[in-house]
C-alpha cells in the first residue's frame, strides 16, 4: 500500500490547484518522473497552474503540557478566530522544499533548485494565511463541498487499491493520523478552489480578438516539428501468470470500450490505469518523431486528434493510447493553438487577480503576525493579540460587496 501519511501531508495543504490544460502546450522533454500518485488532482477547470500556492498544513490548536499546564506550541499568526502555529509553519517549509525538488525533477541546476526552495519557503507564512482566509470565506459564502470530498476520498481509496471507505479509514488511522482531520484537510482544499473559481476565475474572460492579437504577435512561437500530445491507460502484467494476464487484458478491453462508449478518457485512466501518470488522467506529454519506440510511433503518428489505439501489448503489459492533439510540421494554425494561448493569457491574469482578491480579504479580516516572522503579503509585523469570538463586530468593515472586487454578479442585491 502506498504511504497514506504522504497523502495527508499533501492534502493538508492549500492546493490552489494546478491542472493539465485541456489542450496542453507542446513540450519537447520526455515525460516527467513518476509523480506522487497519492496527491489527488481536484482543481476546477478554470483554475490554472499559474494560480497555484504552496501547501500549508492543517490548522491545529496549541498543545498544552499536562505536567506543567503550559502551552508549548508557539503561535506565529492569527487569522480572525484561527491560529497558525510554529509547527505548521515549519512543516509547510519542509513541504515547500519537497515540492521544489519534485517540480525540478532533475531539470534544474543546483542554483535554480536552491532559488526555488528559498522562494517557496519565504512565502510559506503568506500561503498559510491565504489558506485560512479562503477557507473562512468559503464558509461565509455557504459553499458545500461534502459531495466533492466524498468523491475525492473515493479516488484516494481507488489509488491505494482499498476495497471500502472503512478500509481507507483504517489505513489512515493505522499511521497515527486522525480520520476527521484527514477529511477536513481534503474539504478545505476543495473549498479554497471553489472560492477562487467563483470569486476570481469567473471574472476573467479572454476574448477571441485577444487570442488573435497574441497569435499574430507570436507566430514564430508556433512553428514546430510534427508532434503528438498523448495520454495513456496502462495495465501492468509483470510477474503475472497466464490466467491473470488474460483477466488483465479483459480489464484493458473494458476500459477501451468505456471510452469508445463516450466516457471521458482521463476519468477512465484515473480509475483503470496503473501507470505513473494515472492521477493526471494518463497525460504523458508531447513527442516528436524519434522520441517513442518504433511500435508506438508507427501507431500514433498516423492518428488524428482524439483517435484511440486498440489495446496494445508491450513487454510491461497492456497499453491504450489517445492522441490529444496532432501538430503537423511548420506554422501551426490558430485553431490548433487557440486553447493553448487562452490558457496562457488566463494564467497571466489569474495570478495578480488572485493576489488582489486576497489583499481585499485581508482588509476585511483580523490578521496579526508575531514579530520576527515574515508575512510578505501583509502590512508589516505586529504583536499577536487576543481576538474576540466575533472579530467582525470589533473591526470596522466596509460591507461584503467589497469581496466582489471584480464587479457585481448578476442577481446580487447587496447587503
Amino acid at each position: 500500500m502506498r504511504n497514506l501519511a504522504v497523502i495527508a501531508a499533501l492534502l493538508a495543504a492549500l492546493p490552489l490547484a494546478a491542472q493539465q490544460p485541456s489542450n496542453p502546450a507542446p513540450q519537447t522533454q520526455q515525460p516527467p518522473a513518476k509523480p506522487t500518485l497519492e496527491k489527488p488532482d481536484e482543481a476546477p477547470a478554470d483554475v490554472p497552474a499559474a494560480a497555484q500556492a504552496k501547501k500549508p498544513v492543517p490548522v491545529r490548536k496549541p498543545v498544552a503540557s499536562e505536567a506543567e499546564g503550559k502551552v508549548v506550541e508557539e503561535i506565529v499568526a492569527r487569522v480572525n478566530n484561527e491560529i497558525i502555529t510554529r509547527s505548521e509553519l515549519d512543516h509547510s517549509k519542509v513541504t515547500a522544499q519537497d515540492d521544489a525538488k519534485q517540480e525540478c525533477q532533475n531539470r534544474c541546476t543546483p542554483e535554480q533548485l536552491k532559488s526555488l526552495i528559498e522562494s517557496s519557503q519565504k512565502n510559506a507564512l503568506r500561503d498559510l494565511i491565504d489558506q485560512s482566509l479562503l477557507v473562512q470565506r468559503g464558509k461565509d459564502m455557504g459553499l458545500s463541498v461534502e459531495a466533492d470530498t466524498i468523491k475525492q476520498l473515493d479516488q484516494i481509496r481507488i489509488e491505494n487499491k482499498l476495497t471500502s471507505m472503512e478500509a481507507l479509514e483504517q489505513a489512515v488511522t493505522s499511521q497515527g493520523l486522525n480520520w476527521e482531520d484527514f477529511k477536513n484537510n481534503i474539504s478545505n482544499g476543495i473549498l479554497t478552489k471553489k472560492v477562487i473559481s467563483s470569486e476570481v476565475g469567473s471574472h476573467i474572460s479572454i476574448g477571441k480578438d485577444e487570442v488573435q492579437k497574441y497569435y499574430d504577435a507570436h507566430k514564430n512561437d508556433y512553428i514546430r516539428p510534427e508532434q503528438v500530445v498523448l495520454r495513456s491507460i496502462e495495465i501492468n502484467t509483470a510477474g503475472k501468470d497466464p490466467a491473470e494476464v488474460a483477466e488483465l487484458k479483459k480489464k484493458a478491453e473494458t476500459a477501451l470500450k468505456r471510452v469508445k462508449d463516450g466516457e471521458d478518457f482521463g476519468e477512465i485512466a484515473k480509475r483503470y490505469s496503473e501507470g505513473a501518470t494515472a492521477k493526471q488522467g494518463g497525460y504523458l506529454g508531447t513527442y516528436k518523431r524519434g522520441e517513442l519506440s518504433p511500435q508506438l510511433e508507427a501507431a500514433v503518428f498516423k492518428m488524428k486528434k482524439n483517435d484511440l489505439t486498440d489495446v496494445l501489448e508491450t513487454k510491461q503489459g497492456f497499453l491504450i493510447m489517445q492522441v490529444m492533439e496532432h501538430y503537423d510540421e511548420g506554422q501551426q494554425p490558430l485553431d490548433k493553438v487557440e486553447n493553448e494561448i487562452m490558457d496562457k493569457l488566463y494564467g497571466e491574469r489569474m495570478q495578480p487577480a488572485l493576489r488582489d482578491y486576497l489583499k481585499t480579504l485581508r482588509e476585511q479580516s483580523y490578521v496579526v503576525v508575531k514579530p520576527g516572522y515574515q508575512d510578505i503579503a501583509g502590512g508589516g509585523n505586529s504583536e499577536i493579540q487576543e481576538v474576540s469570538a466575533t472579530p467582525e463586530v470589533t473591526k470596522t468593515r466596509k460591507g461584503r460587496k467589497k469581496f466582489l472586487v471584480f464587479g457585481k454578479r448578476p442577481g446580487d442585491s447587496g447587503d
